[in-house]
């Protein structure tokens, strides 16, 4: 990895443009210092060292349409031992195990927060740097080790027995403008993905504005959150949300004061009795009128014609999600580790390789002076999956260059149009279930 990396600013000096890649967005020193912080560098030489599982965690999360074994042959991680280059697949599975998720988590760690908090400094709004948090849910493989440890859906009506695959529940921080993602957090079903968000909140600097889902509209979520110097939230109020109007400040804008109830100061007796907040009316053609609740409470500084409009980009981190679940993980119905450990590792990998794709996206419309949401993810991904199972493979020098400028080339022929006006159609689904029967754990009966 070191002599790719060498090999490839060598040549870039005899190429007419700078080219970035994906290798190039990531400093191979960082692996060293993630197996030294985590205590699992490598002591001994191994005929797979945890250097190159690292990267096979990786080669996983941009191949997901190839068995391990492959993943690992493609990137070349064999060491030479004897005649043989192949790992056998059992090989892989320890080296794995020996790894863990923490190396991994640490990089992403490390590499979000420069990455995430540097993307969304650089297309701020009035100053303030434009973050959004939301939560879903993943699938992992039926074993029993996972269901015991994730847990799932309940059977509900009709005995239908617990859920088809174990679920997790998982919230992530990510830039705005950009879709890298600052942070992420994960835990077994059973957890709440607001208790998961505020785990992030330490993530989020000050001058900054979190998107918010009207799921979030809590005293013990969003009060934290604006405790940090000019940290700010917005999000949509609920059918049932009350408040205490304190003045009005133009039309549809009005200072109000939200009461936090009984039960939640009893919880955290840090909470105050009430709270300000602006609660701004808007109405978009053909539906009902709804209410914006935020903390931005300065109507000169914070126009509400404009806070109208910065709401809809909440819907980034929807698409960012899409991105993830759709295109990298191709759809499946669950990622592919067998027990809580492997699971961990994967993800932390998932999220890395995502970024690793979306930071190559941005430096890809910084030349063609764009914004980033202007290149089609989908037509990255592709191409420069392609590139990272190219370019850990032994090349001749001269072949790099020719290829990296092929593939910055091809790369921007996938700009997209501009965003049409925004359209609103409902949702639905053409298929709705299948014809045959679920395949789900029945309840054990009562006897």
């Amino acid at each position: 990895m070191r002599r790719l990396t060498e090999a490839l600013h060598c040549t870039a000096a005899f190429t007419p443009e700078r080219f970035a890649n994906l290798v190039a967005q990531f400093d191979v020193d960082w692996i060293s210092e993630a197996l030294a912080a985590t205590g699992c560098a490598t002591l001994r030489r191994r005929r797979l060292p945890m250097e190159q599982v690292i990267l096979l965690v990786l080669g996983m999360a941009l191949m997901r349409d190839r068995p391990i074994a492959e993943v690992a042959r493609t990137l070349d991680l064999a060491l030479p031992s004897g005649s043989s280059r192949s790992t056998a697949p059992s090989a892989l599975v320890k080296a794995r195990q020996r790894l863990g998720a923490d190396p991994l988590e640490w990089l992403f760690g490390h590499t979000a927060a420069q990455w995430g908090h540097d993307s969304a400094s650089r297309d701020t709004w009035r100053g303030l740097a434009l973050y959004a948090v939301d939560g879903s849910t993943l699938r992992v493989p039926d074993s029993d080790a996972n269901r015991a440890h994730f847990g799932g859906q309940k059977g509900g009506l009709r005995g239908r027995g617990d859920s088809g695959y174990p679920q997790m529940r998982l919230s992530v921080l990510m830039a705005v403008r950009s879709h890298l993602l600052v942070g992420a957090s994960f835990a077994p079903y059973s957890f709440d993905e607001r208790t998961l968000s505020v785990d992030l909140w330490p993530m989020i600097p000050k001058d900054s504005l979190t998107l918010l889902d009207r799921g979030y509209l809590q005293a013990n979520v969003l009060v934290p959150l604006a405790r940090e110097a000019n940290r700010h939230w917005l999000t949509r109020a609920k059918s049932n949300s009350v408040w205490h109007v304190v003045k009005r400040m133009g039309t549809g804008d009005l200072l109000v004061e939200m009461t936090v109830s009984s039960e939640a100061r009893r919880k955290d007796p840090t909470l105050p009795a009430t709270f300000p907040a602006r609660a701004i009316t808007y109405q978009r053609k053909g539906f009902a009128a709804q209410i914006l609740l935020t903390s931005l409470v300065d109507a000169k500084r914070f126009p509400a014609k404009e806070l109208r409009e910065l709401y809809h980009e909440r819907w980034e981190i929807e698409l960012g999600y899409d991105e993830l679940k759709t295109e990298m993980l191709d759809r499946e119905e669950a990622i592919r580790s067998k027990s809580p450990e492997g699971v961990a590792q994967e993800l932390w990998g998932i999220l890395l390789a995502y970024n690793l794709v979306r930071r190559e996206m941005e430096a890809i419309a910084d030349e063609v002076s764009l914004p980033p949401l202007r290149i089609s993810f989908v037509a990255a991904l592709r191409y420069i999956v392609e590139e990272f199972g190219w370019a850990t493979l032994t090349r001749s020098p001269g072949a790099i260059p020719r290829h990296m400028a092929d593939l910055r080339d091809k790369i921007r022929r996938f700009v997209l149009p501009p965003r049409r006006e925004r359209a609103s159609y409902p949702r639905a689904v053409k298929i709705k279930m299948s014809n045959y029967i679920l395949n789900r754990r029945r309840k054990t009966p009562v006897k």
